[in-house]
This record gives C-alpha cells, structure tokens and sequence, in this order.
C-alpha cells in the first residue's frame, strides 16, 4: 500500500510595515532601520516594508503616509516603529491610531520599550484604555471649545456666520468641529455625534476648510 505524502504547509506570514517619519533630513534613519530590523527578526515578522517620509509633526496623521498603510493593513498584519511618538503628531492622535489598530486586528510595535499591541489579552486592555482616553480627549477640546465661545457671548463679542455655501444644521457647532477635525477625528464620528447623515459632516468639513 502506498504510503500517503505529507500534507505540504503554506506560508501564513503577513505583511510587516517598518513606519519611520522623522522632521528634518536623515535623523537617525539608518539606526532606527536597524532597530526595526532587528525586532523584526526577534519575533519573526517576516520581510519588512520601509515606509518613510519626512514631514512636520504639525501635519495630522490621515493626511500621511501611515494613513494610507492603514487603509490596506489587514487582521495581523505588522506595524514597527522606533518609538510610539512616531506614530501620531500628539498624544491624541497616537491613542487614535492604536485604536484604529485593535480594530482592524493589526499588530503594533515600538522598538523603544519593546512595546507591543497584539493579540494578547494585556495589550487588548491597554489598547482599550488608550481608545477611552482619546474619546475623552475629544470631549474635552469639545468642551473648552464651548465654555470658550459661551465666553465670547458673555462679554458682548459678536460671532460672525460661518463662511461656506449656503446654511448648514451644523454651522452653530463649527467650532467644536474644527477643533475635532485638527485632531484627526473622522467624519463617521462627527456624523454620530451630532446625529447628521455623514454627506452631510462632509459638505460642512469641506466649507470649514
């Protein structure tokens, strides 16, 4: 009797993006590839993608390359990066990027602290609190944004109409939606926060432009 071959096993690696954005020139460009590489190798990733660019810490994350990686990255998928303030502009937008992470199922990790978000249930919890804190975050710039214009009113200041065609639901909120839009939040938010259809959140985004 014959003997059966042995089932053959495929490769179940996933894709593994090196992020490296740094301000000004080659600041430690070619270390931090190393670094990257190296962690890498320690948790066999696989073959590591470079993506890099160099832009200002003031241009938010969704108009960057990070943004377009994340919009193909795929459940276990890889993300490295040096450090995790390489990732986001602010504090806000790091929490946000690492929520957008656990939701799409997508690995995280940062050379600097050998930290890392994946399938494990501590790095699940942190990255609950961090999905938390940024949407109290966004409460909060909502709420100053508020006091400051019930502020303004008080003391007499007139409020101009918002500039952009025609009246909008949402024009009495611009400036909260301005300060949520500086801070990366999407139009899918705005819309359920202020229970608008989303055509709507993007024909007031485009006027606030």
């Amino acid at each position: 009797m014959a003997k059966k071959p042995a089932p053959t096993r495929t490769s179940t690696k996933h894709k593994t993006i090196g992020y490296l954005r740094v301000s000004t020139g080659d600041q430690e460009l070619e270390k931090n590839k190393a670094d990257i590489l190296r962690l890498a190798n320690t948790y066999d990733l696989g073959m590591v993608h470079f993506v890099e660019e160099t832009v200002s810490g003031k241009v938010s994350w969704r108009n960057r390359k990070i943004a377009a990686e994340f919009e193909y990255l795929t459940d276990r998928d890889n993300v490295i990066v040096s450090e995790l303030s390489r990732l986001g502009r602010s504090m806000l937008e790091c929490m946000e990027i690492l929520s957008v992470a656990m939701q799409k199922g997508i690995n995280v990790y940062a050379v600097k602290g050998n930290w890392r978000l994946d399938g494990s249930i501590q790095s699940k919890t942190i990255a609950m609190a961090f999905s938390m804190a940024a949407e109290i975050e966004r409460d909060l710039i909502s709420q100053r944004t508020t006091e400051a214009l019930r502020y303004k009113k008080a003391q007499g200041i007139k409020l101009s109409r918002p500039k952009g065609p025609g009246k909008s639901k949402l024009d009495v909120f611009r400036p909260e939606i301005e300060s949520l839009l500086v801070n990366g939040s999407t139009q899918k938010f705005i819309a359920g926060r202020y229970k608008q259809r989303r055509q709507t959140c993007t024909t007031s985004s485009r006027s606030m432009g």
